[in-house]
């Protein structure tokens, strides 16, 4: 078992799950599968507003495949095995469509906007684009601070890609690439640096990445003792 460290500092943001979630849904789901797609899918929903999301887009996501791949090596399969029993029991509804890119299998939570969106694809009213707010996203669009890391640091493990994750949720893009700068600047490119960095930011504030000495000159974010402590 992997070992969570806590929380990082610093203002965290927050998913809204409905309360008939725990009231109503969480007693009756009885599978893993299940229970991991439908949180997932709410935080999706709710993080990025939409009101549809593809069956692409969650198999190409890749929190939610290193999660399903826990439980099954094929991740396919568990993914289609928590949406159905989500459909099945009600917490999202589903629907089919092609238009020119091809075929879509789309889902919706059971909401009064999930239906609505859902009542008006299969009407024919209005397309993905419009309902969703956005155009379906392309696999394997990496985020920046992927590149970031790759770029910076070396080859990204799967474990790692979580970390990376929860930083960019919880702290300001500015801040992350401030801290890829100094650790490239210190010479000390490692993530537990980085991670650091950022915890520092968020307790004593964010300046131009660098504290000042005292004669007035810039002095690494970081002494090399601590560096030290943080490598080790």
């Amino acid at each position: 078992m992997e070992k969570f460290n806590g929380f990082p500092a610093g203002e965290l943001r927050f998913t809204s799950v409905p309360d008939l979630f725990f009231a109503r849904l969480l007693p009756q789901i009885d599978s893993l599968t299940e229970l991991k797609v439908t949180l997932h899918f709410l935080w999706v929903h709710y993080r990025q507003a939409r009101q549809v999301i593809s069956h692409n887009e969650l198999l190409t996501d890749e929190t939610l495949v290193h999660s399903l791949a826990l439980l099954d090596e094929d991740v396919a399969r568990a993914l289609n095995q928590g949406l159905s029993r989500a459909v099945e029991r009600g917490t999202l509804l589903y629907a089919e469509v092609e238009d020119e890119a091809g075929r879509h299998d789309l889902y919706f939570l059971n909401s009064e906007r999930g239906r609505q969106a859902h009542a008006k694809i299969l009407a024919g009213e209005m397309g993905i684009v419009a309902v969703s707010g956005a155009e379906i996203a392309p696999p394997a669009k990496r985020s920046n601070i992927f590149e970031l890391y790759e770029a910076n640091i070396g080859l990204l493990s799967p474990i790692l890609a979580d970390e990376l994750k929860d930083a960019e949720a919880n702290y300001p893009q500015a801040w992350i690439e401030d801290a890829f700068k100094i650790a490239v600047e210190n010479n000390v490119r490692k993530w537990s640096y980085i991670r650091a960095v950022l915890e520092r930011m968020a307790t004593s504030g964010r300046d131009d990445g660098k504290g000042k000495d005292e004669d007035g000159g810039n002095k690494p974010w970081y002494t090399d003792e601590e560096r030290q402590l943080i490598q080790h």
